[in-house]
């Protein structure tokens, strides 16, 4: 067995102590005098300096402290009730101490006052230790309490926080002893509580629970709690989204506060020091929906001026939070396909070339190098902006093209010259002829010879397939016809509000035009001829919940329910025969119509979908107007983005419903081609059931067809209702004769001023 052994430390040799030289009492009495003195000096020093330090204005005003109301951000919700953003300088909500939890109270008690209930504004413990750090060659600095923090936050202009210097000390420490004499403890907690600065424009606890922990203050825990009463002493350097590691560790520091104060045990601090920083992914959706928002803060601060940032309102919109993602995704998706050579060679740089060489595009100022888009959906019935993308990147470009853009709309622009037939008691049978023409529009200058989309002549047509199938020519004849003034006036009616002359080349879209007010215009075709104005707001509330602004829907009659269904279900051929047929007709599942829109040389590309309970419009292009690519048309561009983002809306709601046919009309079985009654000889293909306000129906039947063998049609037995069965005109039993030749009808003219383009389509 080892013996135990246990080392002793030897003991060094004592040595002689030094004598020390006595020192005369004489020499003490003069020491004593001197710190005395100097005692004496510093006192009436600091009470000189106490008693100057409010001189004059030197110090704020405490009066209406008790009514505390501090700057607070507005804040703006979706429909549906989630926090999109907040509008002001600083983020902030008012909360009683009462509503806090007590886990954030005694953390920052802990951390910056631990004493706060039992002194008068000024911790004389920790003024004593900040005068001994700076006998000892440190830095003033230690000393505040929450009563003094809080008046340097109060009041920066007067006490300047920055300021390293006895004399703001001196005054910061006299403000927060009359604050203490003014107002309870709980009163002064509570104010700085919700006053005080933790980074990322957040002020006050409440507002920083919200953004760092996507909860309120009255919900945090202990870990989160200890994490903001940490962010004081450096915001910056604290923050938990910028420096996690940091944040933590100061958090654990906090946390070992608490133990030292006995708040905590020593099991709870191990295990609160080991709790995860989850922070929240996002607290709001600042992100997105930024057009929207600042088209929302446009007329916020019209109305409400700069108490929009400050007030704490509560802005409730017509939002719907998912269709604007779908919006920004779709838009976004088909951007990026049409520069990535989906639908043939792009000739410009890309976005993400853009970006990869921003500097070379410093000044571009609003308008960006690459293609651009923007994407609008509306309640057909209310007019709430439901979705609202007035670019790609909000960032790089605030300009909302959406809103402020004046753009040609092309074809787009055509059903109003329809619209403008039809009520001017034009049927949509109505043959317009489809071949050259040209005209003197302005005198001495060259004839205008106006040209379809596909360089071709088609001949004699029906007004329907004109609009369907997007000639130009025929619908220029049409407009001509009607009146270009009465055009004018259907647009002015239908909401464009913009310079729109009555030329002829304004039928096929060769006005300027805002986005927002043109798809506006299709409300009056999804809704039974009524308009409905674009609205974003559904009521503002004050800070108190009291609601001070409460907007209702804005309807204006434009056409009378039939006339305009007549329009509607032209504009749903445009989806089921016409220009939309592959991209959106063969793509949905349920009932819409539309139209496709392109400018003169591909500069613009559009298209305006409606369904019974939506009106969606998308255009892209440049802002600096140019060729997009070759073969740059709306129904191959355009509408492809309006189909997926349709189809993922309908994902999330109940699917749309016909368009019922008013009541009033009267149909007729016609030949397609030539707008005449059907006759037995008609071919199958080109027959079709023709709806028509009574007194307009055809009174031929069908010319190219054995028509003249047949005589007067009889007269329609009953008007046509919402039931299945549709009463017609139908054609008598054929004769045995043979078929006649097809003779095209004739030729109709017209003259106007020259176009801007000649190739919406």
């Amino acid at each position: 067995m080892i013996p135990r052994m246990v080392f002793r430390p030897r003991r060094a040799p004592s040595l002689p102590r030094p004598k020390l030289p006595r020192i005369p009492a004489a020499a003490w009495r003069w020491l004593a005098l001197g710190l005395a003195g100097i005692v004496i000096f510093g006192a009436v020093t600091l009470a000189a300096a106490w008693g100057f330090a409010c001189a004059g204005d030197a110090c704020p005003s405490l009066d209406g402290l008790g009514e505390y109301d501090p700057e607070q951000a507005s804040k703006v919700y979706a429909a549906d009730g989630r926090l999109v953003t907040d509008l002001g300088l600083e983020r902030r909500t008012v909360v009683p101490l009462k509503e806090m939890s007590p886990a954030v109270v005694e953390a920052f008690l802990a951390t910056e006052d631990k004493r706060f209930y039992e002194h008068d504004g000024i911790d004389w413990v920790r003024v004593v230790g900040a005068a001994k750090g700076i006998a000892l060659g440190g830095r003033l600095a230690g000393a505040s309490t929450i009563t003094m923090q809080l008046a340097g936050n109060l009041f920066p202009e007067e006490i300047n926080r920055r300021e390293r210097s006895i004399r703001r000390k001196i005054r910061e420490a006299k403000v927060a002893t009359r604050i203490e004499a003014r107002y309870p403890k709980d009163k002064i907690l509570e104010l700085y509580l919700n006053q005080i600065d933790l980074g990322n424009r957040a002020f006050g606890v409440e507002a920083a629970a919200q953004r760092y922990f996507g909860k309120s203050v009255r919900e945090l825990n202990v870990a989160e709690a200890a994490t903001l009463a940490g962010m004081p002493q450096a915001p910056s350097r604290y923050n938990p989204r910028r420096n996690p590691t940091l944040a933590v560790q100061r958090r654990n520091v906090v946390l070992t506060l608490l133990r030292d104060n006995g708040l905590l045990t020593r099991d709870e601090l191990e295990r609160w020091k080991g709790y995860p920083l989850r922070l929240s992914s996002r607290s709001d959706y600042s992100g997105h929906a930024e057009y929207f928002v600042e088209y929302l803060r446009q007329q916020l601060e019209a109305r409400f001026g700069t108490g929009l940032y400050r007030r704490g309102l509560r802005i409730y919109t017509t939002l719907d939070l998912d269709m604007q993602l779908a919006a920004e995704r779709a838009l976004e998706t088909q951007l990026q396909a049409i520069e990535g050579g989906k639908y043939g060679k792009f000739p410009h740089r890309t976005y993400a070339e853009v970006q990869d060489r921003r500097a070379d595009d410093e000044g571009e100022g609003a308008r960006t190098p690459y293609l651009q888009g923007l994407l609008v959906t509306m309640d057909a019935r209310t007019g709430h902006v439901r979705a609202l993308v007035g670019g790609r990147d909000f960032t790089d470009s605030k300009f909302n093209r959406a809103t402020q853009a004046l753009r040609q709309p092309g074809s787009t622009f055509k059903p109003l010259v329809v619209a403008a037939a039809v009520e001017a008691g034009f049927p949509m049978s109505r043959i317009v002829v489809d071949d050259s023409f040209a005209f003197e529009a302005v005198p001495g200058e060259p004839l205008w010879e106006p040209k379809n989309y596909d360089l071709k002549y088609l001949g004699p047509m029906t007004m329907r397939r004109a609009l369907f199938e997007s000639r130009n020519i025929p619908l220029i004849r049409l407009g001509i016809e009607v009146g270009m003034d009465n055009v004018v006036a259907m647009a002015r009616r239908c909401g464009l509000s913009g310079d729109i002359k009555p030329f002829p080349s304004i039928a096929i879209g060769a006005a300027d035009v805002i986005p927002l007010e043109m798809i506006s215009c299709f409300t009056t075709f999804a809704s039974d001829g009524e308009r409905a104005l674009p609205q974003v707001v559904l009521r503002v509330e004050d800070a108190a919940g009291r609601i001070l602004w409460q907007p209702q829907p804005r309807r204006e009659r434009v056409m009378e329910p039939a006339p305009a269904w007549l329009v509607t279900d032209a504009l749903r051929d445009v989806v089921r025969r016409g220009t939309a047929a592959g991209a959106v007709g063969a793509q949905t599942g349920f009932p819409s119509g539309g139209k496709t829109g392109t400018t003169n040389d591909g500069f613009d590309v559009w298209y305006i979908g409606f369904t019974r309970d939506l009106v969606t419009g998308i255009w892209m292009g440049f802002d600096q107007p140019q060729k997009i690519m070759a073969n740059a048309q709306g129904g191959r561009l355009a509408a492809p983005a309006w189909a997926a983002y349709m189809r993922e809306v309908y994902e999330r709601r109940p699917p749309p419903g016909e368009f019922p046919r008013p009541e009033g009309l009267v149909a007729a079985e016609i030949d397609d081609r030539t707008g005449g009654l059907a006759t037995p000889l008609c071919p199958k293909e080109v027959r079709f059931i023709e709806s028509y306000l009574p007194g307009t129906e055809p009174t031929e039947y069908c010319p190219a067809h054995g028509g003249q063998m047949f005589g007067a049609p009889g007269p329609v037995q009953s008007p046509l209702t919402g039931s299945t069965e549709v009463p017609t005109l139908r054609p008598p039993t054929a004769p045995p004769v043979p078929a006649p030749d097809r003779t095209p009808a004739g030729v109709m003219g017209g003259v106007g001023p020259p176009p801007r383009s000649n190739r919406p389509r």
